[in-house]
């Protein structure tokens, strides 16, 4: 059953057509990987899927319901949750801060301290530099913070914008461990990754993205394994 679908999705920024109808689904459990070079629309598709953005024409639809036209911060209420493309922490408050903002919807407290321990046990680099300025942290740390803030509301799907973006190789792997331990604990993920080997490889299905309109679409062993896909997006 269908967690996400995205019907028909078209976006302009003024004149110029970002999305040119494009339709997806992500069913609850999978992770989906969304690929595609600079300038596809991978993340216009995030931004209007999380309601950062309006489309023109199309729909949305999470748990059945319409959330074409609802507002960002009620999607998270919602039990959606980004991690943005670049970080985007708080530089100036603490790691801890940071993650609790994260749980800004969330009313009962108790719940709140415990999914915060267990983030502190999935990163336990957090828990090493709860009261350090989130700017001070390293890039892969402010990886692992990004995405624990996004987990501290415990969302039903986690859509993650290049998370390996800027990060060593030995990084890579680590947070890409990462999103397959959150994904076996339940969460689903939509995945938008420029290293095209890395996302087909944890992923259950997969959609290619060019210039705003999606052109192939398969389960990602199938993708991993197609001649045009690796010469286009695995340099071979």
């Amino acid at each position: 059953m269908a967690l996400l679908e995205v019907k028909n999705l078209s976006v302009y920024y003024g004149v110029i057509q970002a999305l040119k109808g494009i339709s997806f689904h992500v069913d609850k459990g999978e992770i989906v990987a969304l690929i595609g070079a600079n300038g596809a629309g991978k993340t216009t598709t995030l931004h209007t899927i999380s309601g950062l953005l309006r489309p023109k024409t199309g729909e949305i639809l999470y748990h059945d319901k319409d959330i074409t036209k609802v507002p960002g911060a009620q999607i998270v209420r919602l039990g959606m949750a980004q991690v943005p493309e670049g970080r985007r922490v708080f530089a100036d408050l603490t790691v801890e801060q940071n993650l609790r903002l994260g749980a800004f919807t969330r009313k009962d407290p108790d719940r709140t301290a415990a999914t915060l321990e267990n983030i502190y046990k999935r990163f336990p680099r957090l828990k090493e530099r709860v009261r350090q300025p989130a700017g001070t942290l390293s890039g892969g740390e402010q990886q692992m913070l990004a995405m624990g803030r996004a987990l501290m509301s415990e969302p039903d799907i986690i859509l993650m914008d290049e998370p390996s973006m800027g990060l060593s190789p030995i990084l890579v792997n680590e947070v890409f461990d990462i999103i397959k331990a959150v994904h076996e604990d339940g969460t689903t993920v939509l995945l938008v990754e420029q290293n095209a080997r890395k996302a087909l490889s944890i992923a259950d299905r997969a959609y290619v993205l060019e210039t705003g309109t999606i052109t192939m679409e398969g389960k990602a062993s199938d993708l991993l394994n197609d001649e045009s896909i690796r010469k286009a997006y695995l340099g071979e």
